[in-house]
């Protein structure tokens, strides 16, 4: 199976929509090696509208200009795009096409391709809320920045029902930004005080 998996910047406060603010002061060559392992893990690109947006004004004009970001941006311009949106698009960035179909059962196909490595999804909020909800989240890497942003969407929103995960990979910068892979995992037992009473401290 491919994993799917999400990649975002993120703060301390769980802010995942990024303001260049608080973000560019961080990146360093740590932070871009991270970002380099999480492409490459990945033949296919699940992406918002507004991520989308965000990319292909970008990207393709830095491909263009040949200077030190050139590289990562063929890499992107190489890669299979699929952009979710409710409405049609005209695409100019190449390997670029509109999710046909509902976005789970797409995504249960795309993680079915024994042929693929996996799916990335940078940024784009409302994608990964809704296959977190669906169960079809292999991975959440998350770049956690040391601010609280204090404003803007925030990774996880309301629900019933927690969403349980388990660490599987931590890595600290010195900028302190923390590398943090999470994968879904079963909830834990059932505990109350009276399981837990004999960790509290001695005291003095």
């Amino acid at each position: 199976m491919a994993k799917v998996i999400s990649t975002l910047f993120i703060s301390a406060d769980g802010v995942a929509e990024i303001d260049p603010d608080w973000h560019f002061p961080y990146f360093d060559d740590n932070m871009g090696r991270a970002v380099g392992e999480d492409y490459d893990a990945a033949d296919v690109l699940l992406i918002g509208r507004e991520t989308y947006d965000s990319f292909a004004g970008a990207w393709p004009d830095r491909e263009a200009a040949g200077g030190e970001d050139a590289s990562f941006a063929k890499q992107l311009g190489d890669v299979r795009k699929i952009v979710v949106s409710r409405q049609p698009l005209t695409f100019s960035w190449r390997n670029s096409e509109l999710l046909s179909g509902d976005l789970v059962d797409v995504v249960t196909a795309l993680r079915a391709d024994t042929g693929s490595k996996g799916v990335l999804i940078p940024g784009s909020i409302s994608v990964v809320q809704q296959l977190l909800a669906a169960g079809l989240v292999d991975e959440l890497r998350l770049l956690v920045h040391p601010v609280a942003a204090r404003k803007g969407r925030r990774l996880f929103d309301d629900g019933e029902t927690p969403y349980h995960l388990k660490v599987t990979a931590t890595e600290v910068f010195p900028t302190g930004v923390i590398r943090v892979i999470y994968a879904p995992t079963a909830a834990p037992g059932a505990v109350g005080y009276d399981e837990v009473k004999d960790q509290v401290p001695a005291g003095n």
